[in-house]
């Protein structure tokens, strides 16, 4: 990918926000942005990309496992585990891969290879095509995620994929009441 990668320790002087921002999408290789049906902005394939290619890095600064607590508790959204110390905030203009949009049905995956994460096509993505993942909450609160990325298979909600059981359950039994 022909882009350069900024680490929050990087002493580089950034540009304002707006043309980091515009810089960031700009260099991606493999991504266009554009407005989603699914959600605000999301990224679309600007070619076919091929099954287990990697589209995008995640990207952020990394934080302590109390910091991260603390931002999520502000409703940060981009926030990645790492390991058991520390969590990567991708909630930085820099992060091309935060618009990515969920899907109860994606296209790609994100993986954690050699201490990066990485979002990985599962398959072939046609060109045009909206690039997505699945973001992989858990069931504390998940009814404030509504989940709308309008696949065949979406559960109405934002969950991992080994939670949509439940979750169908749950909704069974209020459809049931």
């Amino acid at each position: 990918m022909n882009r350069r990668r900024l680490d929050f320790d990087d002493n580089a002087i950034m540009e304002t926000g707006e043309q980091a921002a515009k810089a960031a999408l700009e260099q991606t290789a493999l991504l266009m942005f554009k407005p989603s049906a699914i959600h605000g902005l999301g990224g679309f394939a600007r070619c076919d990309i091929a099954s287990r290619t990697r589209v995008i890095e995640y990207v952020g600064q990394k934080i302590n496992k109390a910091e991260s607590l603390k931002r999520c508790e502000q409703n940060n959204e981009y926030i990645f585990t790492l390991n058991a110390l520390e969590d990567l905030d991708g909630n930085v203009l820099w992060n091309p891969a935060r618009l990515l949009n969920h899907s109860c049905a994606p296209n790609c995956d994100a993986e954690f290879q050699q201490g990066e994460i990485w979002i990985v096509a599962r398959r072939l993505i046609r060109a045009g095509e909206e690039v997505t993942f699945n973001y992989e909450y858990d069931l504390e609160d998940y009814e404030q995620y509504p989940c709308n990325c309008q696949s065949a298979n979406c559960v109405g909600f934002i969950v991992s994929e080994e939670l949509f059981d439940h979750v169908r359950g749950k909704l069974d039994q209020l459809i049931r009441l």
